[in-house]
């Protein structure tokens, strides 16, 4: 089985003093790390009858598409607004300082099909709650929501209630460093 936290790259003060950067890239460019990640984000739905795999730009993406095929799923991106060039459902949500909003295809989701959200990182968990709501709003079955990264000090799991949440990689308080993450710094779909 292949060490998964051994291709995430800690990058301590990115992008500036404090912060603690769980860098994927390595992962991203390990063909085994990246089919190990995806079978394991994976793992838990596989018997859920999923649909769609739904997840919001950009790094979502990354995930999204590949979990959808090992679903025998459909993908549907979830992206800021002047991406999506069809009729939309969109949904405004707050910031810390301001406001931000997400759009889906009015058809991308039918009413009762099975959706799993999908991202790469749960941080203090702003952007995949306002996916939800915005796939509530298209009255989508929501299954769960599958990470390869949760930094649990920052409460994100919280905000996905009462949805199961499946994470691969926990970093928690026994980590001797303050963990932060750019989403927390700069929230919104394009983490």
């Amino acid at each position: 089985m292949t060490d998964l936290r051994s291709y995430v790259r800690d990058i301590p003060d990115y992008p500036k003093p404090g912060i603690l950067f769980r860098d994927i890239t390595p992962l991203l460019a390990d063909p085994d790390a990246l089919t190990a990640a995806v079978d394991a984000m994976a793992a838990p739905f596989l018997d859920a009858d999923i649909d769609i795999v739904a997840a919001a730009e950009a790094r979502g993406f990354t995930f999204g598409t590949p979990l959808a095929m090992r679903l025998g799923a459909g993908f549907v991106p979830i992206r800021k607004p002047g991406k999506l060039p069809f009729d939309l459902h969109s949904f405004a949500y707050q910031l810390e300082y301001g406001t931000d909003e997400l759009q889906i295809h009015v058809d991308g989701i039918k009413p009762g099909q099975r959706v799993l959200i999908v991202d790469d990182l749960l941080a203090t968990g702003g952007t995949v709650e306002a996916c939800l709501r915005l796939l509530e709003k298209c009255d989508a079955k929501i299954v769960g929501c599958s990470f390869l990264i949760h930094l649990e000090a920052l409460g994100g799991e919280a905000r996905m209630e009462p949805y199961d949440v499946h994470s691969v990689l926990r970093y928690g308080g026994d980590d001797s460093e303050q963990e932060l993450s750019i989403q927390n710094e700069m929230p919104g779909p394009s983490v």
